[in-house]
C-alpha cells in the first residue's frame, strides 16, 4: 500500500519537523525519519545556544528573524520563552588580536571589556593569557527539546504524520509524483523536501540529482565536573577568538568542545579520542583548573555548503525537489526563520515576508548549481 501526501519531508531533525509543522496548515505532510525517534542526530547534540553574531551575513539575517520567536513564541509553539540568559565571552591572546579586530568590526550587541572583567565573568580563566576580550550579553541558551516538541505538537494538530524507522532506500519520479520506498512502506507526493542533514547530498543522489557539495564536519564535546566549590550556573559561554575551543555551563557542570571540524562521511558520529584530548588540552592551557575527569563525551555532525550558507529552496534541476539542508552549526538558532521560509516557498510565496530578498536569494540552491 502506498501512502500519499502533498509534501514528503525526508529527515526528522529540527529542520524537517519545523518546516513540516509550519506548512501543515496549508498542505498534507508526512515526515520520514530513519531512526526510531526524531532529533537523534545533530538536533539532539547541539550546543543549544543562540548567538546573534554567529555566521555570515545571510545566517545573521536568519538569526535576527528567529530571535523574537524564541523569546516570545506563538501560542501554537510554546507557552513561554525558549531562551534563558547566558552571555558569550570571547577572549583573545596576542596572536589573535587581528581576529578580534575583525570580529568587533562586524559584531553587534558586543562590547569590548577588560581582561580583568573577563576573569570576573569566568573566574577560572588565566588572566595573563588574555590580551583582549569582548562580551555579548544577548547570547542565550535555547531549550531545544521544548522547541522540537512544540513543532511536533503543531504538526500532529494539523494532521501531519511522523513515520519513524523509515529510512529512504529508493526515490523515483514519474507522472509528476515522487515515490519514496522505505522499510515503513511506500510514500508518494508531488513535492519532496530534502531535510536529511548530513545525508542530504546522498539523498539527492538517490533521487538522481547531482550533489551540491555539502560536507559533514564532526564536532566533539565533553562534560567536565564543575571546578570544586564553584557554582558555574551563571557563568557565560566562553570561546577562544580563533575558535579552537569553547566552554559553557551545562546543568551545573561545564561542557567543553575542541571546536573541531573534521570532514567525515555521514554516520552516527562519535568523538575521536585524540581530537578530544587535544581540544581539552587547549582549554586547559587557558584556565587555572586542570582537567581531571571527563564524565561523558559525544560528537555530532555539522553539515556545510561550500559557502557555509544553508540551502533552502527548490532545485532548478528537478521539479518538486526542495532543499532544506546545509545548516552547519546554525540549524537550531535559525530554525524558526528557516522553517517559516521553507513553508512560504513550498506554498508558492516569495519568502520576503520572512527574510530580506537578498537573504532568500543567497539561500537558494541554484547558487550551487551554476544556474541563474
Amino acid at each position: 500500500m502506498t501512502t500519499t501526501a502533498d509534501i514528503l519531508f525526508i529527515g526528522g531533525g529540527m529542520a524537517g519537523i519545523g518546516a513540516a509543522a509550519r506548512v501543515s496548515p496549508d498542505a498534507s505532510v508526512i515526515v520520514l525519519e530513519a531512526e526510531d525517534a526524531p532529533g537523534r542526530h545533530s538536533t539532539g547534540r547541539s550546543a543549544a545556544i543562540f548567538i546573534g553574531n554567529y555566521g555570515n551575513e545571510t545566517v545573521r539575517a536568519a538569526n535576527a528573524a528567529s530571535q523574537s520567536e524564541f523569546a516570545d513564541p506563538p501560542g501554537d509553539l510554546a507557552e513561554s520563552s525558549l531562551l534563558t540568559p547566558r552571555g558569550e565571552l570571547l577572549i583573545a591572546t596576542a596572536e589573535e588580536e587581528a581576529r578580534f579586530e575583525a570580529h568587533m568590526a562586524a559584531a553587534s550587541s558586543t562590547d569590548e571589556i577588560s581582561p580583568d572583567e573577563a576573569v570576573r565573568l569566568f573566574p577560572i580563566l588565566k588572566r595573563e593569557r588574555i590580551v583582549r576580550a569582548c562580551y555579548d550579553n544577548t547570547a542565550e541558551d535555547i531549550d531545544v527539546d521544548r522547541l522540537l516538541q512544540g513543532y511536533l505538537r503543531l504538526l500532529r494538530r494539523n494532521g501531519g504524520t511522523l513515520a519513524t524507522d523509515a529510512r529512504v532506500e529508493e526515490i523515483t519520479r514519474a507522472g509528476g509524483v515522487w515515490r519514496l520506498s522505505t522499510p515503513a512502506g511506500d510514500f508518494e507526493a508531488p513535492v519532496v523536501v530534502n531535510a536529511a542533514g548530513a545525508w542530504a547530498d546522498a539523498t539527492a543522489e538517490l533521487a538522481g540529482l547531482r550533489r551540491l557539495g555539502l560536507q559533514p564536519l564532526r564536532r566533539s564535546a565533553a562534560i567536565l565536573p564543575a571546578p570544586e566549590d564553584r557554582d558555574v550556573t551563571r557563568w557565560p559561554a566562553v570561546c577562544s577568538m580563533s575558535e579552537t575551543w569553547y566552554a559553557k555551563p551545562e546543568a551545573g557542570k561545564l561542557m567543553v568542545s575542541p571546536a573541531d571540524e573534521d570532514p567525515v562521511d555521514p554516520h552516527d558520529a562519535w568523538p575521536d579520542d585524540m581530537v578530544l584530548a587535544e581540544g581539552l588540552d587547549r582549554y586547559e592551557q587557558a584556565v587555572t583548573v586542570p582537567v581531571t575527569r571527563v564524565e561523558r563525551s559525544w560528537a555530532g555532525l555539522r553539515t556545510f555548503a561550500p559557502d557555509r550558507t544553508p540551502v533552502v529552496g527548490f532545485d532548478p534541476a528537478a521539479e518538486g525537489f526542495f532543499w532544506l539542508a546545509g545548516q552547519g552549526g546554525y540549524g537550531i538558532q535559525t530554525a524558526p526563520a528557516l522553517s517559516r521560509l521553507a513553508a512560504a516557498l513550498l506554498t508558492g510565496n516569495s519568502g520576503e515576508a520572512v527574510l530580506p530578498m537578498r537573504a532568500v536569494t543567497a539561500l537558494a540552491p541554484n547558487r550551487l548549481r551554476g544556474a541563474g
